[in-house]
């Protein structure tokens, strides 16, 4: 059972890293409104491939809350079940109200679809783990206490989800939004850890310890301010349109905080590599820390001084979260060990 339950956290854990990929290649191709309701696609189960499909019909079956565009002004929605007439009769349907967004693009509409699908098959791991943590209660109650935190922010994600369709994709939102996702990895990552049979051996150190807590809180800030730099440069997109070389032309502060704030993630994680490799400490995962750090600093140049080559800047969103999945493991590695200290 045991090999089983950390088998299916394993694929949650990925999977739940396919649902931030595919938020980041949602944000970068501006799909966020593809769909403009919740938890449909203007109002299908399976989303349309061509605009005339939201074209009013006559004698069609409408299904209550499917929608059709009235050109490009508004979004109808059906008030009830109902076959319309051979003409538009405005008493069956009313006008969708929570945003203006009266647009449809298809491949914004199936990027942002497949996003929705991707959420919905990671919660499927989450709920079966919850179901199997349940034998670990004698061992260990917090095994099933954070694997039904997880199934309840995986619910609390999916709500977030709606309320930043609703709000027309409020900036504060994606930003909560993002954070959440890295709440469940690192909750995932203790349900992989905590139900191992055999750890390392590994030493603790206080000073590590400390330094390790300081550079998390620091790159959990470093993806919060990179989701305020990737918010100005979705406003330039709007303002300048796709004229990439100017997008990062006059920056905001928050740039400048997050380009400089770097050189502490730097600073911090190279002296966890020093003393782990100065003090034979045993955490062996510092060295994908460095790597994933060298390869955010990489897509970080190409965005700036390259004019934000293809899939630049998924990667760099998607680079930093594998980071901060690192670190939290060797956190938990050091705290098990702090523990045993205790205990001996």
């Amino acid at each position: 059972m045991k090999n089983k339950f950390r088998t299916i956290s394993k694929i949650a854990l990925v999977l739940i890293y396919f649902v931030i990929v595919a938020g980041a290649i949602v944000r970068m191709t501006g799909s966020g409104m593809g769909c403009p309701d919740w938890p449909k696609c203007f109002g299908y189960y399976v989303p349309p491939t061509d605009s005339k499909q939201l074209d009013f019909e006559p004698k069609h079956a409408y299904k209550k809350g499917m929608m059709i565009l009235i050109d490009q002004e508004a979004f109808l929605v059906a008030k009830t079940d109902f076959i319309s007439s051979d003409t538009l009769d405005t008493t069956n349907w009313e006008t969708y109200s929570k945003h203006d967004y009266t647009n449809y693009d298809p491949v914004h509409t199936w990027v942002e679809f497949i996003n929705r699908l991707v959420g919905v098959v990671s919660g499927i791991p989450i709920l079966i783990f919850t179901v199997l943590s349940f034998w670990f209660w004698k061992k260990n109650k917090w095994i099933p206490i954070v694997s039904i935190l997880t199934l309840f922010g995986m619910g609390f994600q999916a709500w977030l989800g709606k309320t930043v369709v609703d709000s027309n994709l409020a900036p504060y939102k994606i930003t909560i939004h993002m954070v959440m996702a890295l709440l469940i990895v690192a909750f995932i990552l203790y349900l992989i850890f905590a139900s191992k049979s055999n750890y390392k051996t590994q030493i603790y150190q206080n000073r590590f310890f400390n330094i390790l807590v300081l550079a998390l809180v620091v790159s959990l800030v470093q993806i919060i301010l990179g989701t305020q730099v990737r918010q100005f440069v979705d406003e330039q997109t709007k303002l300048i349109g796709y004229q990439k070389a100017l997008w990062l032309a006059s920056p905001d502060l928050n740039f400048y905080i997050h380009r400089s704030t770097s050189i502490l993630v730097l600073a911090l994680n190279g002296y966890l590599w020093h003393l782990n490799r100065s003090k034979s400490l045993g955490y062996h995962k510092i060295k994908l820390v460095i790597y994933c750090i060298i390869l955010e600093a990489g897509t970080g140049i190409l965005m700036y001084y390259f004019e934000f080559p293809f899939l630049s800047q998924p990667l760099h969103l998607v680079i930093a979260s594998i980071l901060f999945g690192i670190q939290s493991y060797i956190l938990l590695e050091v705290l098990h060990n702090k523990r045993q200290n205790q205990l001996a």
